[in-house]
């Protein structure tokens, strides 16, 4: 029997919708929402019902029958700490996000969709490792402040994927080895695989780590907090310069990929420079990662939209390559993992884990 799942990941400023019949993506397409409607709503959580009419009237536009689907599985959102799998979506979850009680994001409403469409049909609704995963080992959560706690919030779905294929090029289980494995996208995480569960990755969101195109990562606590307190900048000024206008936007003005290597192409000193200095950052995490599995690393899997990037690959290899072999797949398949995810499922060969 073949498994029809339409998958839903929901962005900041769009929708990306998929229709999987087992492995094969058989309709893919993002749908793109009006800057100017989406600022309408004051929650994130408010959106759904515009979302949905957008999901519905794009699927019936390219002639997808809802009714021929035997699952719906969104972009899991901002929850509490959970561990990896698959989940089935109830009312802990949909409560969860709707008060947005981790912090407003664009995810939280992946949930949402999928059980609002899913109930229509009388279909199971899925999330698949979300952001909040959390498989840290206590003493990766100590810092030198008691009152804070290192926290779990990173690439979870793309980076268990790409752990997955990796295993399979490697013809191992993923459950018998240890990599390290960097996304590279607008955000940076890198995250120790210890034979199947991530025992230590940065917070990707809050300012931890290396500098991303747009995120500062992790930065003196001194000159912060000074800027902090300077009565020149609101919370949310130092909120952006963290997330959103850091890193490669603060120092050259753009977060694309392609634009910053043309301008280094062309002779850009200081992109180039600080192009440079970010990949230096990241091969420094990748390094203090392998502490963590005292050497023993079956390989560095770099992902992400900049694995696109033949420099920013070439070096961070060179400055990690003595440590492991080097992977490399680029770009990010979430719809892939997200049905995937549910696939797993709906063939028994995992069973759906229960939020609570």
């Amino acid at each position: 029997m073949a498994y029809d799942i339409l998958a839903i990941n929901p962005g900041s400023t769009s929708t990306k919708l998929a229709v999987f019949r087992d492995e094969t993506c058989v309709f893919n397409e993002t749908v793109r929402h009006d800057v100017d409607v989406i600022a309408q709503y004051k929650h994130i959580i408010d959106q759904y019902e515009f979302r949905k009419a957008a999901i519905i009237a794009a699927l019936k536009t390219h002639n997808i029958a809802l009714e021929s689907l035997h699952a719906v599985v969104g972009r899991g959102g901002m929850l509490k700490p959970i561990e990896s799998g698959t989940y089935a979506v109830n009312k802990d979850m949909i409560e969860y996000v709707t008060h947005a009680r981790r912090g407003e994001h664009a995810s939280n409403l992946g949930c949402v969709l999928a059980k609002e469409i899913a109930d229509n049909y009388d279909i199971p609704a899925f999330i698949v490792d979300p952001v909040a995963v959390d498989e840290m080992d206590p003493i990766a959560r100590v810092t030198g402040m008691p009152d804070i706690e290192r926290d779990s919030l990173f690439h979870a779905l793309n980076q268990k994927a790409v752990a997955l294929k990796a295993a399979k090029d490697l013809k191992k289980p993923y459950d018998t080895l240890n990599l390290i494995v960097a996304h590279l996208g607008g955000g940076i995480s890198v995250g120790v695989h210890k034979k199947g569960r991530v025992i230590d990755v940065n917070n990707a969101l809050d300012g931890d780590g290396p500098m991303s195109p747009e995120r500062s990562g992790s930065v003196p606590l001194g000159p912060l907090y000074k800027m902090c307190f300077s009565g020149n900048y609101t919370l949310e000024d130092i909120k952006r310069k963290n997330y959103g206008n850091g890193g490669l936007v603060a120092h050259l003005g753009s977060n694309d990929g392609a634009t910053i290597a043309k301008r280094i192409d062309e002779g850009d000193e200081k992109a180039a420079f600080i192009f440079s200095a970010m990949c230096y950052q990241i091969a420094k995490e990748i390094g203090s990662c392998a502490t963590v599995l005292k050497g023993s690393v079956d390989a560095i899997v770099l992902t992400g939209g900049l694995a696109h990037d033949k420099r920013a690959v070439s070096q961070i290899s060179k400055r990690t390559d003595f440590i492991a072999d080097i992977l490399v797949y680029p770009g990010e398949d979430e719809m892939e993992a997200l049905a995937l995810g549910a696939l797993r499922v709906l063939k028994g060969e995992e069973t759906p884990k229960t939020y609570k």
